[in-house]
């Protein structure tokens, strides 16, 4: 990162953050924590016991457990956290917890003014709270600009029909967002307006336009033709920093990391590897994994494969792979220091469940990418990584060994591939010169602390 004059604020401003407990919104927000505590903030984060971030890697925060910590209690049990179900967002119970801590808080925070409350986007109760309390409420949304403004849409999408139509239709365009394709949508996973993931996009678009303002994980170039939008329908200020280009996630992985494989790396050719992973909770089933395998070895290029234990379902780890499976080319861990994976010289594509994070550290690693979606705004990343930055390759039809094996050819060894990278190296340079004084993002974050720093709390009495 480029030398920079650092505007710092005195530690007497603390800001209170709550990412959601799923590694994808962790680590941007353990980000942004660090970033703000380098601008001079003290922190302090609230959390659930359900996928507690590694405190001790963090001894200059102040952790809060919160909402799960009755294990008694059903309302914040695990299962509803995993099932996603409503009570996941927790409601009027949510609500009532969460005010009864900040209350406490602001209550002992004598020495320090509490500037702010910045929580994921997904705890859209946290917006009444903060009302409440005169407290104002800043939204970290840890997905694309592009993403929000299609589910934005989904009450019209709804409306014109697109989440019933059945499997004839699935390469049609949508005619209010060209660039889609049926499948597209239908992947996101929601029936109608009404079903709970619907429900819960629509709070959270709601309250996020209620809010004091939006951090999002991105830089103006790369999505630059829906910032535009994002500022007609978000009405409030918004920032756009990419996390990636400033720290690494490592610290706040909540599996650990196979670090041996970086010697493993080092011992390969340049831009030679595949580097395999499909994020934190994703899965496939037996014949899906037996055809990413079987793909893998038909393409004979090197891969580094990331198989999280429980990705197969019904298995501990690699007991469908046959025993000779690996040979030389390949290796499989259980969970790898993804970027600096990226970053290694030897790594020369990533195939990717296009989660945001992940398509991130791609672009920002100079990384081309295979794409293959999972849910939720994945098939939207993958749509426009593929056919407006064409940066990577879409393997739109599930998993099958020919088409795979024929993916990774077109990136690693056809001209395409070289196109392709010359494309996501262009998008690289682009992010490096925005952290550049005078840059987007560097102004981008300088203007968050100075917004952060002007922000007026009523203390109230409690």
């Amino acid at each position: 990162m480029e030398n920079q004059q650092e505007t710092l604020v005195s530690r007497n401003r603390r800001i209170i953050l709550f990412p959601f407990p799923f590694q994808g919104h962790i680590n941007p927000m353990l980000q942004l924590a660090n970033l703000l505590y380098s601008k001079g903030f003290s922190i302090t984060i609230l959390h659930t016991n359900f996928n507690t971030p590694k405190i001790s890697n963090y001894p200059h925060f102040t952790f809060i457990s919160i909402l799960d910590n009755d294990p008694e209690d059903e309302r914040f049990s695990k299962s509803s956290l995993i099932n996603f179900a409503p009570n996941f967002i927790f409601k009027q119970d949510g609500a009532d917890v969460l005010r009864k801590e900040l209350e406490l808080l602001l209550a002992l925070e004598k020495d320090e003014l509490v500037s702010c409350l910045i929580t994921d986007a997904f705890w859209h109760f946290t917006q009444s709270v903060a009302d409440s309390l005169n407290l104002p409420r800043l939204v970290l949304r840890t997905s694309s600009l592009y993403s929000t403004i299609i589910f934005s849409s989904i009450p019209l999408l709804d409306d014109r029909g697109y989440f019933t139509l059945d499997d004839s239709h699935l390469e049609e365009q949508v005619s209010e967002f060209p660039l889609l394709k049926v499948k597209d949508i239908l992947k996101i996973g929601i029936k109608s307006d009404k079903d709970p993931y619907a429900e819960l996009l629509s709070e959270m678009i709601k309250q996020t336009k209620a809010s004091s303002g939006i951090i999002w994980n991105s830089f103006k170039e790369l999505e630059e033709t829906e910032l535009e939008r994002v500022q007609h329908d978000f009405p409030v200020q918004s920032f756009l920093i990419p996390f990636p280009k400033y720290l690494t996630s490592s610290s706040s992985s909540l599996l650990d990391q196979d670090q041996t494989v970086i010697h493993w790396l080092d011992q390969q050719s340049t831009e030679s590897v595949l580097y395999v992973s499909f994020g934190s909770i994703s899965q496939v089933d037996e014949k899906e994994f037996l055809e990413i395998a079987h793909g893998l070895v038909n393409s004979k290029q090197p891969f580094l494969w990331v198989v999280r234990p429980g990705f197969v379902k019904g298995s501990t780890w690699l007991e469908s792979l046959p025993d000779e499976f690996l040979g030389e080319k390949g290796r499989v861990v259980k969970w790898a220091p993804q970027q600096e994976v990226l970053a290694h010289e030897a790594t020369g594509a990533f195939w990717t469940h296009s989660g945001w994070n992940s398509t991130l550290e791609s672009v920002c690693e100079s990384v081309a990418m295979i794409c293959s979606p999972f849910r939720g705004d994945q098939s939207l990343d993958a749509r426009y990584m593929s056919d407006v930055l064409r940066v990577g390759v879409y393997l739109e039809n599930g998993f099958e060994r020919g088409e795979i094996s024929s993916a990774i050819k077109r990136v690693m060894v056809d001209e395409e591939g070289k196109e392709i990278r010359e494309r996501v190296r262009v998008l690289k340079q682009k992010a490096d010169v925005s952290l550049m004084k005078g840059g987007s993002s560097n102004e981008s974050m300088e203007s968050l602390v100075d917004y952060i720093s002007s922000l007026q709390v009523s203390v109230l009495e409690f």
